[in-house]
């Protein structure tokens, strides 16, 4: 089975209009709403894939009702912890001729509900998938991806971990399945620009010396590149298309990635490039005939 885990689930208010000025009263040509957060996405994109998963993480209030009834309704198993006070995040997003985001700080999570998570971490078994993806809410200890490792660590459970800078390099010593930085955050951890695949493959080595079994890079524009357990370099290069979005892109890659698996390192990141490419050219997240619609061009 595979697990993703929302630490800061939030719904996406998406604002559409010509331009927006500061001071006055602006009114929208149309409005979006989204439920989301990156594990949540990726639980998305999964399901459009026909794969199955359950989507971890905290809710509260009216706002965390209406993101797990959301998330539930897409067929999407959900386990998520119930705060006892505050609201899951509303984000504002204005796009118009120059993009604007407010996101909300999202409710207090407390020790009691922190280990309420612990204990459905503790329930996976050996071949289960458990993906932990994002920033981590300032109310939590910021080495909570370390502590979940060593929960699952020699339990035979596959960690994927998409985060970015101490985060991602204080997980490596537990050996994750798969990491997957941008080439900018992979960039970030050694001080030098990433802007080829070789060096996309060179810096990899490093972090999969460092610990991690399979490295996932992507690249925007100049593709993706893989570097699997065996120690081969897989490179992909992006699919055509209008960018409208760029939410959930990085996430819809990482499902693609994830459901292609069974078909071998090739295919999983062909999949993983078409499922972001198709978030990237939509307003929302990926559906199952735009990415295998794009999957062709590869």
């Amino acid at each position: 089975m595979i697990y993703t885990v929302t630490f800061n689930p939030a719904v996406d208010y998406v604002m559409y209009l010509d331009e927006i000025k500061a001071g006055c009263v602006n009114r929208s040509a149309s409005e979006k709403i989204f439920f989301g957060g990156k594990g949540i996405n990726v639980s998305i994109v999964l399901r459009e894939l026909g794969v199955d998963s359950a989507a971890l993480g905290f809710t509260a209030g009216f706002t965390g009702r209406a993101i797990e009834e959301s998330v539930s309704a897409m067929g999407i198993k959900t386990d998520f912890v119930h705060l006892k006070s505050g609201c899951s995040r509303i984000n504002v997003k204005i796009k118009s001729s120059v993009e604007t985001e407010i996101n909300s700080q999202g409710p207090e999570i407390d020790d009691a509900a922190l280990a309420q998570l612990f204990a459905k971490i503790d329930g996976l078994e050996i071949e289960d998938t458990l993906i932990l993806a994002g920033s981590i809410p300032s109310s939590l200890p910021s080495d909570v991806y370390e502590r979940i490792c060593v929960r699952l660590d020699g339990k035979g459970v596959k960690v994927i971990a998409d985060a970015s800078g101490e985060l991602l390099l204080n997980v490596l010593r537990y050996k994750p399945f798969l990491v997957k930085p941008n080439n900018f955050e992979l960039g970030e951890l050694f001080g030098v620009p990433i802007n080829n695949i070789e060096a996309a493959a060179e810096y990899a080595a490093r972090l999969q010396k460092m610990g991690a079994v399979n490295v996932l890079v992507s690249m925007a524009e100049k593709g993706a590149v893989l570097l699997d357990e065996n120690g081969a370099v897989h490179s992909c290069g992006v699919c055509r298309g209008t960018v409208r979005n760029s939410v959930g892109a990085g996430d819809s890659m990482l499902a693609g990635f994830v459901a292609g698996l069974p078909n071998g390192y090739d295919y999983a990141l062909r999949l993983g490039t078409a499922a972001g490419g198709a978030t990237a050219f939509s307003d929302g997240l990926a559906a199952r005939e735009d990415i295998f619609m794009l999957l062709e061009q590869l």
